[in-house]
């Protein structure tokens, strides 16, 4: 029977798909789930069948339900890759010795967050922050987030000396980017931060929610996405796999692969490239 890894199952079912993945040398790789679910499946499937093409050993995808799922699936072996953000990434190589990012997005030197207002609150897009959002509501995505959370959070204190608490009359966690556009879009919240390359699509896609839901704000550039292995692949794949596995990264050169996270190329990165991500969230507590 075919198994697939996800946290919520039992201990049992967990060492079952474990010494499955040990005896077929099979590679498991994960994402965060920073868009819907079905998606996040069509993108890494077809991920999973090109890796497995150029590495020679079998790849699946394993979704998982949350952020932290994510980083806890790396940490216990359940995956041995993932497609994690700034800060989640940060979070997983410093829970397991030897791990090491591999490769980003060219995008993701220089990622930016866009805030983005329902058309109902007035906002229009400025150069300078929005101090006229005081008082409104405001949505996160994730909690661990880097796009979505950490960065956003920085900025909102960097600006106006406050907590978001403070700042805004209430704020909230949407789960993911998607949903954070269609919640803003919806006015359940008047003003919301998120990843710009979702909104960007969903402007390519021409998704009714932009209509709604305009960017009133771009924030700096901070590195963010980025793919990042275990430490021990090299031992149960031979000598040298993790240095396949990042060449096979750099290698995608398929433009629908490529359109599917949206990325245009992807290049070689190292933990050092998200030493700022790590400083920030200690800064603000969410790494201990």
């Amino acid at each position: 029977m075919r198994l697939l890894p996800r946290l919520f199952m039992s201990a049992f079912a967990l060492a079952a798909m474990l010494g499955s993945a040990h005896a077929q040398d099979t590679l498991y790789f994960s994402a965060i789930p920073d868009e819907d679910e079905t998606r996040l499946a069509e993108r890494f499937d077809k991920v999973a069948d090109y890796l497995s093409e150029q590495l020679d050993v079998p790849v699946q995808f394993v979704p998982v339900k949350s952020y932290p799922a994510a980083v806890t699936a790396f940490r216990n072996d359940q995956v041995q890759l993932a497609w994690f953000g700034g800060l989640s990434g940060v979070q997983a190589r410093l829970l397991v010795p030897e791990a090491r990012a591999i490769a980003q997005g060219d995008e993701d030197q220089k990622f930016v967050s866009y805030f983005i207002a329902n058309t109902d609150t007035g906002l229009t897009e400025s150069a300078d922050f929005p101090a006229a959002a005081k008082g409104m509501s405001f949505t996160f995505g994730a909690k661990t987030s880097t796009s979505g959370r950490l960065m956003p959070e920085f900025h909102i204190r960097q600006e106006t000396g406050e907590a978001p608490e403070d700042f805004f009359d209430r704020v909230g966690f949407s789960g993911d980017h998607s949903q954070t556009l269609r919640l803003v879009a919806s006015g359940a919240w008047q003003i919301g931060a998120l990843n710009f390359a979702v909104y960007d699509q969903a402007v390519a896609d021409g998704a009714p929610e932009i209509e709604t839901a305009k960017v009133i704000w771009k924030t700096p550039p901070y590195p963010d996405y980025n793919w990042t292995i275990r430490g021990d692949v090299d031992a149960r794949w031979g000598e040298g796999f993790a240095d396949k596995v990042q060449a096979a990264l750099i290698g995608m050169d398929d433009p629908d692969l490529l359109a599917a996270f949206p990325r245009t190329r992807f290049i070689a990165a190292s933990n050092e490239d998200y030493a700022p991500i790590e400083k920030v969230g200690r800064e603000l507590g969410l790494l201990e």
